[in-house]
């Protein structure tokens, strides 16, 4: 059996899954998924249709009625179920992520682990969902409660195949809610994994869909059903902006993690070694298709050379390769449009005046390889300081003043993560304040945790998942006077 036969023989069936039932292709359309590594076919994804739609809807509405009756010990069970049998099929379920994403499997392995501690998180916090009651004279007292808002539609990428469907699901399920979920068409089987798991738990029928189909489609007939009462969203700002716009129509609660293009800003007190490591290690972490990756480096004048030159050294050492071969530090991008768009960045970066100090180059061979890649002395109006790169693609300039890096870190219309290095303390607070961003790193690059918010500010959007504000995202306050 060759290479990419005995891959597809791992890659499981594809099917949509509606009010209990998993549906195959029949007379639907299909998408082709792809191993982004080989460029080869591993499995055809059926695609809903208006009636697949109408009929999660349905379930979802109904799914609801009965969910939102259930004990939170009940809620609490099943995601605390799901987390363990993930964990109890972590090789198997990481080794799809890595299939159909491309991402190493030691990445699929520690994302798989993150997910199942959200699932567990939450399962905490459904037994945690308080209210208060306000004092009055004798006889009288006013409630405030809180409700599941109701059934939620879900859109989630594909960078995260696994962790992503469950930040989209875990909340809404422990607050009492219904989902419809529309992962990414390229890494449809980890989100199915992912389903599976709560079913297995002990999901009842309806309280989860999960449903593929064109974008524009889905997103159009689910947001313009009154049944929908949520929209929960990650990908582009583009995107986000329009479908704030169809939500708009039947006022629906929005969750938006949109773009980002993360600042850092490396002080020349910084440990210099420690942070060459952190730096290249976390940008490199998925070949930079992380939503938070640093991306737009500032680095103080006076270690300016120094510090690029060390990058490049270390980005040069960064071993690419199929994700399933042991031996990969970073794997091929996942899908064929983003290493087109990395290369065309790189260009005219050049073209402008940056320097090349590592990469720059798409890999020849099978799959969708891209050279990690560190450029010097960019401009800031070159197109990759001012769009996302979404790729392996380091940019870096230097600055001499405190206020000078703030406003080149701020300079943008997106706020979602941006990171720090300095061993001062002062100089760290005043950084971490004076940053426009969701999130923001000193001296480190984990940004996220199960019981910490996620969430960017700008145009990287609105509302958090994770954390107890991912609870507060799926409830609505209702105030009961008594007499």
């Amino acid at each position: 059996m060759t290479g990419e036969a005995a891959a597809a023989a791992h890659y499981p069936p594809l099917r949509l899954h509606i009010d209990g039932e998993w549906l195959a292709a029949g007379h639907r359309r299909t998408h082709t998924v792809v191993n982004p590594a080989t460029g080869a076919p591993l499995g055809e994804l059926p695609l809903a249709d208006e009636s697949d739609l109408d009929r999660a809807l349905d379930a979802a509405e109904r799914g609801f009625r009965t969910w939102r009756q259930a004990e939170p010990n009940q809620r609490a069970v099943v995601l605390h179920g799901a987390a363990r049998l993930l964990r109890e099929r972590s090789e198997q379920v990481a080794r799809i992520a890595t299939l159909e994403e491309g991402k190493t499997l030691g990445e699929a392995r520690l994302e798989l682990g993150a997910a199942a501690g959200l699932l567990d998180f939450y399962a905490g916090e459904a037994v945690r969902i308080y209210g208060r009651v306000l004092m009055r004279k004798p006889g009288l007292r006013t409630l405030v409660v809180k409700e599941p808002i109701g059934p939620v539609a879900a859109f989630a990428p594909w960078n995260f195949p696994i962790h992503n469907p469950v930040r989209k699901l875990a909340a809404p399920i422990a607050t009492g809610c219904s989902v419809i979920l529309k992962p990414a068409e390229e890494t449809p089987a980890s989100a199915l994994a992912v389903l599976e798991a709560l079913l297995d738990a002990g999901l009842p029928r309806g309280v989860a869909q999960i449903v593929f189909g064109v974008p524009d489609e889905v997103s159009r007939h689910l947001l313009a059903s009154p049944a929908i009462r949520k929209l929960s969203f990650t990908g582009s700002t583009v995107v986000g902006r329009e479908l704030m716009r169809r939500c708009a129509d039947t006022v629906k609660k929005t969750t938006l993690e949109l773009g980002g293009h993360a600042p850092v800003v490396v002080f020349d007190d910084c440990d210099f070694d420690r942070t060459v490591e952190t730096l290249v290690t976390t940008k490199f972490r998925n070949a930079g298709q992380v939503c938070v990756s640093p991306t737009r480096f500032y680095v103080q004048q006076g270690i300016y050379e120094r510090f690029v030159k060390a990058l490049a050294a270390r980005s040069r050492e960064i071993r690419v390769a199929d994700g399933l071969v042991q031996a990969a530090e970073m794997g091929p991008l996942a899908n064929p449009r983003r290493p087109a768009t990395v290369e065309a960045m790189v260009q005219q970066a050049t073209s402008d005046g940056a320097r090349v100090l590592a990469g720059g180059q798409r890999i020849g061979g099978a799959g969708y390889f891209f050279e990690p890649t560190v450029l010097a002395d960019v401009p800031v109006t070159t197109r990759a300081m001012n769009e996302e790169p979404f790729g392996p693609l380091i940019m870096a300039r230097p600055f001499n003043s405190f206020d000078e890096a703030v406003e080149q870190a701020n300079r943008l219309p997106y706020g979602l993560a941006a990171f720090a290095f300095t061993e001062n303390g002062r100089q760290a607070n005043r950084i971490a304040d004076a940053i426009e961003a969701g999130m923001v790193g000193v001296n480190t690059a984990r940004v996220a945790a199960p019981d910490a918010p996620f969430q960017g500010v700008k145009q990287s959007g609105h509302g958090s998942e994770d954390g107890i504000e991912g609870i507060e995202a799926c409830l609505v306050t209702k105030t009961i006077h008594q007499a």
